[in-house]
């Protein structure tokens, strides 16, 4: 059962308690740490784009700088930098927007889209992922117009390796975006993301991800975002944000693997439950609590000074299994 992770006090009041999950796995697949149901299925959503991006960056031709390759593994914020990464990317494989099958959306962050006239591809925060996996088409020959579908090869390479890594058969489903999704069990998703740093060295387009990543976190969420924040703040961890409030991480040297999920898919409470666990497990080097202190514990408005606090209140539970 999903246990109490982070609470909400406004003006002294507990006004809200967000419930969820948490796994800490090696590379091995033992459980090191918990908190909740580690067996908790839940689909990976955007964890799952720098595999992905690491299936696509295999099979393109030529050189891609570390903000393409970064922005492959993104949900960007929509911010001109994103888009003229996105934009970037496809030009390598002399496409353009039109080709993209992502949602249209405005932007995420608030201020670029109140500098666009309407909702476009390009805007939507996978468009660098799906930018990613049109070029690896054009380059490889595989059919454009249906990479979203999971018969696609870029979508049957990467299912084995997600078995593999993850140590567990997934089960597939649609992401938001309309390509393939993995549900897998919480231990299953910190065994894949602990199993990325070992599998990286006979793997060169996932050693690249993962560099690409802590280069340029920037390009994989952008203004004020979670996943962004703590990589800025912990040069060796590897983190990507999920919908539905999932957020994996990677502590890429000591190859552990860390998932959250929280409960009802708030997630506002995701990033504070993620950053208190790493610091739990020792993770954050120093001076990352300080950097790191308004995801950790955000303030929340009330007019135009701060009201309410979000809060982690979970200790792990440090027992293997």
């Amino acid at each position: 059962m999903p246990v109490p992770l982070v609470e909400v006090v406004r003006s002294r009041v507990l006004e809200s308690v967000h419930l969820g999950d948490i796994a800490v796995c090696d590379a091995a697949g033992a459980l090191l740490a918990s908190v909740g149901d580690p067996d908790r299925v839940a689909f990976a959503r955007s964890c799952m784009k720098p595999l992905q991006a690491a299936v696509s960056l295999a099979s393109i031709d030529g050189p891609v700088t570390d903000r393409e390759v970064a922005v492959m593994c993104s949900s960007h914020n929509g911010e001109p930098v994103h888009v003229r990464a996105v934009r970037s990317l496809l030009k390598r494989g002399g496409l353009d927007e039109s080709v993209l099958r992502n949602p249209s959306a405005r932007p995420m962050d608030p201020e670029a889209a109140a500098r666009v006239k309407g909702p476009k591809r390009i805007y939507q925060d996978c468009s660098g992922n799906h930018a990613g996996m049109l070029v690896a088409s054009v380059d490889a020959g595989w059919p454009l117009d249906s990479y979203t579908s999971k018969s696609h090869p870029h979508h049957r390479q990467l299912l084995p390796l997600v078995r593999r890594l993850a140590a567990a058969e997934p089960v597939l489903g649609v992401d938001g975006c309309g390509i393939p999704v993995h549900g897998l069990p919480l231990r299953a998703h910190a065994t894949l993301y602990a199993r990325m740093a070992v599998a990286a060295p006979d793997h060169p387009a996932l050693v690249r991800v993962l560099d690409a990543m802590q280069t340029e976190p920037y390009f994989v969420g952008g203004r004020e975002r979670d996943d962004t924040a703590v990589m800025e703040a912990a040069p060796d961890l590897v983190m990507k944000e999920g919908a539905e409030a999932l957020n994996c991480v990677l502590a890429r040297s000591a190859g552990i693997g860390v998932a959250v999920k929280i409960h009802d898919g708030g997630y506002r409470a995701a990033g504070p439950a993620t950053i208190e666990a790493l610091h739990q497990l020792g993770l954050l080097p120093p001076g990352a609590r300080r950097r790191l202190g308004p995801a950790w514990r955000p303030a929340l408005p009330g007019g135009d000074r701060p009201a309410a606090t979000i809060s982690p209140i979970f200790t792990l539970s440090r027992e293997h299994s």
